[in-house]
């Protein structure tokens, strides 16, 4: 017996984005993969097969059968639907949501077989812990759905509760994900799962993995071989059956959004995924982001707090310094006296010390002190920033390298001047001081594979470092027990970056790095460098009062209209080729269509466009911005990919292009 069944074809063209119907075994469900006969030459074509059972009102003798169905390579109902629902949720084709359940490479290896000998036993839980672990492990029992945010501060043992869910859900024969902000974070989180519940049941899956490692462990996922899957973002589309949980430690972070093709934010697909399977849904951090911490306050998930460190560990001592008073006594360093001082302190007492500025590099600008022209990438239009290591100016969006020129490239002018400080700088200047510190530094230069990364965190956990400067990778979850000193070279740096997000994004940074110090008992101190001493958002984050950030931002979002109140989305025409002069007015004229459209509700704000100056090809771009009002980004995502299509059709001289709540943007 046959039935007919809708596909979706594994093509990038834009002209495929639909469903095809062909004719297939009765046994064919959703989710197998196919290879079928497409287009008039009848080509042999990959598909996913979405829907079964379909009514034809067409001739059917005209519908071509599927040639193949590759078992192994199939997914179930619940990804599919997923996909579908990720096209009317981002806008994004139907392929590319689907693919994010796949991977690349032909050939599946059977990998070595994997030892479970090392095993260890439960770590026993305090009575935060237990009461954390109780509501969500009951949940798990009753194989409710059930959204949980974990709000506990650094060090508070939430790993532990994470473990004792995933432990619940394998009890009740389900499988887990486990969700992590770095892929500089798997390999010490994977481990201590491995040593937890043994190496066969846990498999990673990230873009650092060789193609055929990367096939290799979704196969053991896909067969039911692991059943806990750890990694970073994209593990959230583990090809897995029958999820009992779903965690994401550190959820606060803007690495959970993704930036290129598809867009999407991991948190809805994992709560879209819990819910699917009845399964719970675990967010933790000690700095939620207002989104998350306003959705607990609301109902939508359950908050559940750890306000206090596991064991002997306590929170370390937080001062500021005030550097328009280190200016004022002629220190133009990057260390001010206090840090020093308290460095110098601190390898006295055999004590490790992180310092920690977010800008990597040596100098984050270059210009001409006469006419103050400032080098910036051609392409980008932004910025170049100093490395010294390869005496370059360097773009930080495209990574393209230009030479240091000999003089001013306006006004010739023979004298060049390196502005701001990067974390290559600070390096540069511990040497200096503490010759004979065991320095090392971590940011993505340094740090840009997985054996880099490795070694740098492996050294200073086993104390060969003295010294560790790096950027925000030292902010997301990182475990060391002798860190008696943090300093925060300059606290301001991510207050000037144009994103409503920066005061949240600085206040998280500011509290995660601090939290690296006194974790394994004793005194330990925070000094945080700030030409704002007077800052409230400074004040906050040196008081770790959390509270009244939440308070103060959620009134600043409620007046601008900012999200948790709206979504921000941001709807871009590209040229096809360089050149092309069309896309403001293709810009503007969507622009007219959104605001005239049918039950547009009455307080969305849509900006006029402009030209954006971040273009990495030489195509022009045409970005405006759209302030929806929660529950009507349906609307707006409807409008965009029905005039995508029309754009399409008519053959326009530009693409559009949509994302939704994207970083780094206002």
């Amino acid at each position: 017996m046959t039935q007919f069944v809708n596909v979706v074809v594994d093509n990038k063209s834009e002209y495929t984005d639909r469903f095809y119907t062909y004719k297939a075994p009765a046994d064919i469900q959703i989710g197998a993969r196919v290879t079928i006969p497409f287009g008039k030459g009848s080509r042999i074509c990959d598909a996913y097969v979405v829907e079964t059972d379909v009514s034809v009102d067409f001739d059917a003798s005209k519908v071509k059968e599927i040639k193949e169905y590759i078992p192994e390579r199939s997914l179930n109902a619940e990804m599919i639907k997923t996909a579908v629902w990720m096209r009317s949720r981002y806008g994004v084709k139907f392929i590319d949501a689907i693919k994010m359940f796949t991977v690349p490479g032909v050939k599946i290896k059977q990998g070595a077989k994997l030892s479970d000998i090392a095993v260890r036993p439960s770590y026993e839980l305090n009575e935060e812990q237990k009461s954390a672990a109780f509501r969500i492990n009951e949940a798990i029992e009753n194989e409710i759905f059930k959204a949980f945010l974990i709000k506990g501060v650094t060090n508070s043992g939430k790993t532990e509760v994470y473990m004792s869910a995933v432990e619940k859900a394998l009890e009740k024969g389900r499988t887990a994900i486990v969700l992590l902000p770095e892929i500089a974070l798997s390999k010490q989180t994977e481990e201590r799962f491995k040593n937890r519940f043994g190496a066969s049941k846990v498999a990673t899956l990230h873009s650092k993995l060789s193609t055929s490692k990367r096939l290799e462990e979704w196969a053991r996922i896909r067969r039911g071989e692991a059943r806990i899957v750890v990694g970073a973002r994209t593990s959230v589309f583990a090809p897995l059956e029958n999820i009992g949980a779903i965690i994401i430690d550190e959820e606060h972070e803007s690495t959970y959004k993704s930036d290129h093709n598809p867009k999407y934010e991991t948190v809805d697909i994992a709560y879209r995924r819990a819910s699917e399977h009845k399964a719970v849904l675990v967010l933790g951090s000690a700095t939620p982001s207002i989104v998350s911490f306003y959705r607990a306050r609301s109902g939508i998930y359950e908050l559940l707090e750890m306000p206090h460190r596991v064991g002997d560990s306590v929170l370390p001592t937080i001062e500021t310094v005030d550097m328009r008073k280190e200016a004022r006594i002629g220190n133009t360093g990057v260390i001010s006296n206090a840090l020093a001082d308290g460095i110098s302190g601190s390898l006295n007492k055999r004590e490790q010390i992180i310092l920690f500025l977010n800008r990597r590099g040596f100098s984050t600008q270059i210009m001409c002190p006469d006419c103050g022209e400032k080098l910036i990438c051609k392409d980008c239009g932004i910025t170049l920033t100093y490395h010294k290591a390869y005496n370059a100016a360097t773009c930080h969006y495209c990574g393209k390298r230009y030479p240091v020129p000999n003089a001013c490239p306006k006004c010739g002018n023979k004298v060049i001047k390196y502005i701001g400080a990067g974390t290559e700088k600070v390096e540069e200047s511990v040497r200096q001081l503490w010759p004979n510190a065991r320095v090392k530094r971590f940011d993505l230069d340094t740090a840009g594979s997985e054996k880099e990364i490795k070694d740098v965190l492996n050294s200073f956990s086993r104390g060969e470092t003295d010294i560790l400067v790096g950027t925000q990778l030292l902010a997301k979850g990182l475990d060391f027990q002798n860190v008696g000193l943090v300093g925060i070279i300059n606290a301001d740096v991510s207050l000037n970056i144009p994103d409503f997000r920066s005061p949240e994004r600085t206040y998280q940074l500011i509290t995660q790095v601090a939290g690296r110090a006194g974790r394994a008992g004793g005194e330990s101190r925070v000094l945080i460098q700030t030409y704002e001493p007077e800052s409230e958002l400074i004040r906050q984050a040196a008081d770790s009062d959390y509270e009244d950030f939440y308070e103060t931002e959620l009134l600043h979002r409620n007046i601008m209209n900012y999200p948790p109140y709206s979504d921000i989305i941001t709807i871009t025409m590209v040229a096809k080729n360089e050149g092309e002069s069309q896309v403001m007015e293709y810009a503007k004229a969507f622009r007219d269509r959104l605001r005239s459209m049918k039950n547009a509700p009455s307080d969305a704000v849509i900006l006029s466009p402009r030209e954006d100056a971040r273009r990495t090809d030489g195509k022009e771009r045409a970005t405006f911005i759209i302030k929806a009002p929660s529950g009507s980004r349906g609307g707006y995502v409807n409008a965009y990919m029905k005039r995508r299509i029309e754009m399409i059709e008519e053959k326009a001289p530009c693409y559009i292009e949509i994302d939704i709540n994207p970083y780094g943007i206002i």
